[in-house]
């Protein structure tokens, strides 16, 4: 990667590998929580595979996506008014690797507690998710967003790779040793944990916060709800990310109940064992690495529109041949296929939320995305635990409903115009700001 040319001049090619770092270090939650591990052992162990459990692990991550969604854009406002976005990452991440840790004590028997921990995990989680987000522009120029923001997930997905694996490891040797699920799987949960407090301390000790702080330190929590609703009145200048806000919301919510329910598809439609699940998500972290990096150089030779329109096209092809897929030949390949268009379209929305965002306003705007990826979050594991509530288990209706999410986002996706949209945020970056003070735009590149 030529660092010199895609990045801006006063950042250094080690502040990448720090920001990226911060990719590698939280894929572990999602991989070995929400993905591959804990989300099995929620259902078949500490919900005692009751007919409801499948739906009441998707309403409990609801619940904490909900927080994300009423609370992100006031903390990315926050973030950008104090300059203070390292500060608010490092508060998510001591908090999500905290939670992580005491779903050591998840069992049976201590159900409400393994949901709070969950719920206050996440929300950690999904609010440094965001912020970190945020730091991409200041990194990258313009023209080079798309394989910064792809080689960072790349690396993210390694990240979970090795936290999979070592969590695998532990497991097998677990299993030989006559252990059970609700003795080897909490041991999991602080391997995780442990694994994410030590790979994001490159992040904090290498990258700089660029963002210039307008407001002073006492400001009051009303003058941050204030320039929050300032922003949502003015949303209307900035139609192209205003549509492609709407257009993540939908498949969004289908890539999230994909992520969310992969295990529990694989458990309860085609008897996937532990270690079964574990291999296949291994091997889908692996596709996934390459179809961030790969998408991220399409994105910046095709466009960024293009980009993500084939990697849409390519999750519905996933899930047909998942839903069609009665053997584990055919659900490996769908499963690959998906892991190709997760790397590449978590990657690619990304990078353009960061062409779309006014420089100034980064942390933000890219609160606003989160906000619409948990909505996301929300929707699409919410619409397949209930339909296989209401269905008797019926997992292959559900997984054949979630792909009416990325046919919305595709139709919403071809009225996207970025140069107009990128004009219209350098537009606003010449309007005298109504606030608190006028800060200093952050060079769009």
């Amino acid at each position: 990667m030529r660092s010199r040319t895609m990045l801006h001049s006063d950042v250094r090619p080690r502040e990448l590998w720090g920001w990226a770092m911060y990719d590698f270090a939280n894929s572990g939650y999602t991989t070995v929580v929400t993905t591959a591990v804990f989300n099995a052992y929620f259902v078949a162990v500490v919900a005692g595979n009751t007919p409801w459990a499948t739906f009441a692990w998707t309403a409990v991550l609801s619940f904490s996506y909900l927080l994300v969604v009423l609370s992100a854009p006031v903390v990315g406002a926050y973030a950008d008014l104090h300059g203070a976005k390292k500060n608010l990452l490092a508060v998510c991440t001591a908090g999500c690797v905290l939670f992580t840790a005491l779903l050591y004590f998840a069992q049976p028997e201590t159900l409400w507690f393994a949901i709070v921990c969950l719920i206050v995990s996440n929300f950690f989680f999904g609010s440094g998710e965001n912020l970190v987000a945020a730091f991409l522009p200041e990194i990258s120029r313009v023209r080079a967003m798309g394989r910064v923001s792809g080689w960072g997930w790349s690396l993210g997905y390694l990240g979970g790779l090795v936290t999979l694996g070592l969590c695998l490891m532990y497991i097998v040797w677990a299993e030989g040793q006559g252990q059970k699920a609700t003795q080897f799987v909490p041991v999991t949960m602080l391997i995780t944990a442990g694994v994410f407090a030590l790979a994001s301390l490159p992040m904090f000790l290498l990258l700089q916060e660029r963002a210039v702080p307008f407001a002073a330190r006492d400001a009051r929590l009303w003058e941050v709800w204030r320039e929050v609703w300032r922003t949502l009145r003015h949303l209307r200048q900035f139609l192209d990310l205003r549509r492609f806000l709407l257009c993540s919301l939908f498949y969004q919510a289908g890539i999230m109940a994909v992520i969310t329910l992969t295990a529990i598809y694989a458990e309860q439609a085609l008897q996937f064992t532990t270690q079964q699940i574990l291999l296949l998500v291994l091997v889908v972290n692996i596709t996934a690495a390459g179809g961030a990096v790969l998408c991220g150089h399409l994105q910046d030779r095709l466009g960024h529109v293009c980009a993500i329109a084939l990697t849409l096209a390519g999750w519905l092809v996933s899930l047909v041949l998942a839903w069609a897929a009665h053997r584990p030949g055919l659900f490996w390949l769908a499963a690959n296929i998906a892991g190709l268009c997760l790397g590449a379209s978590q990657s690619a929305g990304r990078a353009l939320v960061g062409v779309l965002a006014p420089p100034s306003r980064l942390a933000e705007f890219f609160g606003f995305w989160g906000l619409a990826v948990k909505l996301a979050s929300i929707a699409g594991p919410l619409t397949y635990g209930a339909t296989t509530w209401l269905t008797s288990g019926d997992h292959r209706l559900a997984l054949l409903l979630t792909g009416s999410y990325f046919v919305i986002g595709l139709i919403l996706l071809s009225g996207v115009r970025v140069a107009r949209g990128r004009r219209a945020a350098l537009r606003s970056e010449r309007r005298p700001r109504e606030g608190i003070l006028l800060r200093a735009a952050v060079k769009p590149g």
